[in-house]
C-alpha cells in the first residue's frame, strides 16, 4: 500500500488534486476516503439536496458546542462523509467569490493568490454554459450552469432589486460580481456534477490512481518528514506509504483535528491531550470561520410557489419524472436567482449574499409555511468573528471540538439587523405586488433592534461554509500553518489544501473555491510554473464609495 502521493478526502479540493496529480501518468496517487459511495438517487438528483445532508451515512454530523451568543444553541455543522464530500451533500451553488477577496489573501501573507493568480485556475476547471465570455473557462472538467427560472417569483426577485436601486448583473462568476442575477448549479445533464463526477470518477478510471476506503488516524511523521498515514479499515490498522508527499484536504473541521492528532498544533494544547509534539504551531486550528444567515419568508397570495410539490405524493411524482428524464422540478436546487450587495457606501466590494427561493421551507425539508410562500436565505458574509477547533482527545474516533464563537463582533448585529430591513425594503417593490401576503418570519411585529436581535439569536444558522483553520501565510508568521505553496511549516513532505488554508472567508459559497485551491496545489506540489497571472480588471461600481446601490 504505497503511492508518491496519498491524499486524504476525496473533497473538493482532494478530487481535484486526484485529477491533476495523476493527469500526465508519472506519478502513482492514493485517495483515502472516510465515508463511501455516492451512488444513489439522493446524492445525485439535484431537487433532493435537502437529503443527503440529513442523512449520518454521507455526514460526519458534527455539531458546535453552544454558542453563548445564540441562546446557548448548538448549531449544525454539517461535512460530506462521503466521495465528493462536501461537494456531494451542498446546495450545488456555484460562486467564485469576489476579486478583493482573493487580493485580501495576499496582504495577509499568501502571496501568488492575488485574483490575477487564481483567476486562470478558476478559468481552467470551469465548464461555464452560458457565463460571460473571455471571464468564464469552457473546457473544464467541471460543469457549471443557470437554471431554467421558469417560476415568476425568481423574476420578480430581481426586478425588485432593480426597482430598489441596485445593479443588475449578467453573471456574477464574471466581470461584475454586485448585483441581482441568476444563480449558479454545479449540475449537469440534471445531475449533481460534484466533484467526485467532474474530477475522481475520471481520475480513478487512470491505473495509476486508487481509492483506498478507511479512517484516516494520523499522518506518520518520521525525523521531521511526513511518509504515509495510519488508517483504520474494516477494523485492521494499517499504515499507506507516502513515496513523495501526504496532502491533506480533509475539511475544516477534519484537516487541523488529523494536524493535531499527529503532534501538529499549539504545543500546550496537544500535550494537555497527551499527544508527542512533533511542530509548535498556535494555527493548527485557529481562525475557523464561517458565514450565518436567516430565512426571511413572505406569504404568496398567489399558488405559483413550489408549496403545491411539497406533498409526498408529488414528490414522488418530482422523483420518478427526474429518474426517467433527469429532467422536471427534481433536475434543479431550486436556487436560481440571487443577490450580492454592499452594506453601505464605502465599500469596495459586496458583503451581504442573498439566495432566493420560491417557497417558504427550512434547510431539512420542513415546510415552514401552511401555505404558499417565498424567502431569502439572507446573510453578512464578511464578519469578523472566530472561532477555533481543538481536539476532545486523544483518539482519533472522538469528533472536534468546535466553538465557532458567532456574533462575537459588535459589528455582525449591526450588518445583520440591516439585513433584516434591507430585505423587507426589496420585497416591498412594485414587482411583488401582485404575490405579497403577510410576513412570515421574523413578522411585522419585529421592528426595533432588541426585537431584531432577539429573532436573531434564535433563528440564525450557519451557512456551512467553515473555512480558515490551517491557514496560509508567510513562513515566519508564527499563526501561519502553510505556506503559499501549502507545506506545512515546520514538517517536510507534508502539505495540506482545502478550505481550511483560506486566510480569510471568501464571499459567496465555498465549493467554487475549495475545488480552485485543489487545482492550483496540484501544480506546486508538482512543482509547475503557475498558470500565467491574468491582466483582466473586474467592474469597480463607480458609486461605491457615495451609496451602497
Amino acid at each position: 500500500m504505497q503511492a508518491d502521493f496519498v491524499i486524504i478526502g476525496s473533497g473538493s479540493a482532494g478530487s481535484a488534486m486526484a485529477y491533476r496529480l495523476s493527469e500526465d501518468g508519472k506519478n502513482s496517487v492514493i485517495v483515502i476516503e472516510a465515508g463511501g459511495t455516492d451512488i444513489g438517487p439522493f446524492i445525485q438528483m439535484p431537487g433532493a439536496l435537502a437529503w443527503p445532508m440529513s442523512m449520518k451515512r454521507y455526514n460526519w454530523g458534527y455539531l458546535s458546542e453552544p454558542e453563548p451568543r445564540l441562546n446557548n444553541r448548538r448549531i449544525t455543522a454539517p461535512r460530506g462523509k462521503v466521495i465528493g464530500g462536501s461537494s456531494s451533500i451542498n446546495g450545488l451553488v456555484y460562486v467564485r467569490g469576489h476579486a478583493e477577496d482573493y487580493n485580501r489573501w495576499e496582504e495577509l501573507g499568501a502571496s501568488g493568490w492575488a485574483y490575477a493568480d487564481v483567476l486562470p485556475y478558476f478559468k481552467r476547471m470551469e465548464h461555464s454554459h452560458g457565463g460571460e465570455q473571455g471571464w468564464r473557462g469552457t473546457d473544464g472538467p467541471l460543469h457549471v450552469r443557470r437554471g431554467p427560472v421558469t417560476n415568476p417569483l425568481f423574476h420578480a426577485f430581481i426586478q425588485a432589486g432593480s426597482q430598489a436601486g441596485f445593479e443588475l448583473t449578467e453573471d456574477y462568476n464574471g466581470s461584475k460580481q454586485e448585483g441581482f442575477g441568476l444563480m449558479e448549479q454545479t449540475i449537469h445533464n440534471g445531475r449533481r456534477w460534484s466533484a467526485a463526477n467532474a474530477y475522481l470518477r475520471p481520475a480513478l478510471k487512470r491505473p495509476n490512481v486508487e481509492i483506498v476506503y478507511g479512517f484516516a488516524n494520523k499522518v506518520v511523521i518520521e525525523n521531521g518528514r511526513a511518509t504515509g498515514v495510519e488508517i483504520l479499515r474494516k477494523g485492521v490498522t494499517e499504515v499507506i506509504k507516502a513515496n513523495r508527499e501526504v496532502i491533506v484536504a480533509a475539511s475544516s473541521f477534519n484537516s487541523p483535528k488529523l494536524l493535531m492528532l499527529s503532534g501538529i498544533g499549539p504545543a500546550a494544547h496537544l500535550k494537555k491531550m497527551g499527544v508527542d509534539v512533533v511542530a509548535d504551531r498556535p494555527g493548527v486550528g485557529a481562525n475557523l470561520q464561517d458565514h450565518m444567515e436567516f430565512y426571511f419568508q413572505q406569504v404568496s397570495t398567489k399558488p405559483v410557489s413550489l408549496y403545491s410539490w411539497l406533498p409526498w405524493f408529488w414528490q414522488g411524482v418530482a422523483g420518478a419524472q427526474w429518474l426517467m428524464t433527469k429532467g422536471g422540478l427534481g433536475a434543479s436546487n431550486q436556487f436560481e436567482a440571487c443577490a450580492f450587495l454592499r452594506s453601505e457606501a464605502g465599500l469596495k466590494q459586496p458583503d451581504i449574499q442573498f439566495h432566493f427561493l420560491p417557497v417558504a421551507i427550512s434547510y431539512d425539508g420542513k415546510a415552514a409555511a401552511k401555505s404558499h410562500g417565498f424567502q431569502v436565505h439572507v446573510g453578512y458574509n464578511l464578519s469578523k468573528s472566530r472561532g477555533s477547533v481543538t481536539l476532545r482527545s486523544a483518539d482519533p474516533a472522538a469528533e472536534p471540538v468546535l466553538n465557532f464563537n458567532y456574533m462575537s463582533h459588535e459589528e455582525d448585529w449591526i450588518k445583520f439587523r440591516h439585513c433584516v430591513r434591507l430585505t423587507r425594503e426589496i420585497f416591498a417593490q412594485k414587482a411583488f405586488d401582485e404575490y405579497r401576503g403577510p410576513e412570515i418570519q421574523p413578522g411585522e411585529k419585529v421592528q426595533s433592534d432588541e426585537e431584531i436581535d432577539a429573532f436573531l439569536r434564535e433563528h440564525l444558522e450557519s451557512a456551512y461554509h467553515p473555512c480558515g483553520t490551517c491557514r496560509m501565510g508567510a513562513k515566519d508568521d508564527p499563526m501561519a500553518v502553510v505556506d503559499p505553496e501549502c507545506r506545512v511549516i515546520g514538517v517536510e513532505g507534508l502539505r495540506v489544501a482545502d478550505s481550511s488554508i483560506f486566510p480569510h472567508v471568501t464571499y459567496g459559497n465555498l465549493n467554487g473555491p475549495s475545488i480552485m485551491t485543489g487545482e492550483k496545489a496540484a501544480d506546486h506540489i508538482l512543482g509547475k510554473q503557475p498558470l500565467p497571472r491574468s491582466n483582466q480588471e473586474p467592474w469597480v461600481n463607480p458609486r461605491a464609495m457615495v451609496s451602497d446601490r
